[in-house]
């Protein structure tokens, strides 16, 4: 077996751990609504977050890199990403999984119409064309319009415009700031965030044993999902990494009709394989232009 075989192989391996873990998370999700609202969940899986990023950074002895340096991107980063999983977590406890999933996929065309005007990057005729088509997926699966339409639905579009803003700022950061620094600030500002929120009404359950437990799965599968990602990136480019992300929606859609019967209907499917088309377009491309640049500079 070739060498460039046994890394996309190993790159697979380490998807499916982010597909398994962001799959868990939705499950655990749902359970942990039970008792906790979005805001008090947030709360807890941030304060869990904190004690278990500085017991990892304390054993690593990169503690030192946690400064206030950027604190004004670190707190835009948090406000777009708190309101973003906030609306996801809502969403995860009154839609379908596969509904959620698809429109979370979203992302990237907000991330494309964005990031000209915050990350001073073009525009393309292929990034503009993906959108396009992403967006019509968009409206596909929500059906704006139709008396299906409810606000959990409108929460599972909106959250993909919440991750989109904290990734163009986590991009921002990831140039002045180290991983622990972003990972510490994001538990912190957010713990802070929930506190505020959680409190306006004067009580803050504690969560029961079985609760905590989902919370805390919660939290791991959070850091497992994007290490395996961090993982794959090293061993495969993006344009074989990206697409198995997508993996998801049939792993979810299957994880809803088992644990809750959920039904998916035609228009989530045809919406969500024009949403993953147009990523997978997109991400080809710039995969393609990756090449022809480093072709150019080579020569």
């Amino acid at each position: 077996m070739r060498k460039r075989d046994t890394y996309a192989y190993r790159a697979f391996a380490w998807m499916m751990g982010a597909v398994f873990s962001f799959s868990l998370m939705a499950l655990s999700g749902r359970e942990a609504l039970i008792q906790l609202d979005t805001f008090e969940l947030m709360l807890y899986r941030s304060l869990i977050g904190i004690i278990i990023i500085l017991t990892i950074g304390g054993i690593a002895g990169n503690l030192g890199q946690i400064n206030l340096r950027n604190m004004k991107l670190h707190i835009t980063r948090n406000l777009f990403h708190f309101a973003g999983q906030n609306l996801w977590f809502y969403a995860v406890a009154i839609i379908p999984f596969a509904q959620l999933f698809a429109l979370e996929f979203s992302f990237p065309i907000w991330v494309a119409l964005a990031a000209p005007f915050l990350l001073g990057e073009k525009l393309t005729k292929p990034r503009l064309f993906s959108a396009i088509v992403g967006f019509a997926g968009v409206l596909i699966v929500t059906r704006p319009g139709i008396a299906t339409f409810d606000f959990g639905v409108l929460a599972g579009a909106l959250c993909a415009i919440g991750f989109a803003g904290s990734y163009i700022y986590t991009k921002k950061l990831t140039r002045v700031a180290s991983v622990i620094c972003i990972l510490f600030w994001m538990s912190a500002i957010q713990a802070i965030l929930g506190l505020m929120i959680a409190g306006l009404d004067g009580e803050i359950p504690i969560p029961d044993p079985e609760t905590m437990i989902w919370v805390v799965v919660i939290t791991f599968t959070g850091l497992t999902a994007h290490y395996c990602i961090t993982r794959a990136l090293e061993l495969a480019p993006a344009v074989i990494v990206a697409p198995l992300d997508f993996l998801r929606l049939p792993l979810i859609a299957v994880i809803g009709m088992l644990f809750y019967g959920e039904i998916i209907d035609i228009f989530i499917i045809s919406g969500a394989i024009l949403i993953v088309c147009a990523n997978y377009a997109n991400v080809h491309w710039e995969n393609k232009q990756q090449k022809q640049m480093l072709t150019t500079n080579g020569n």
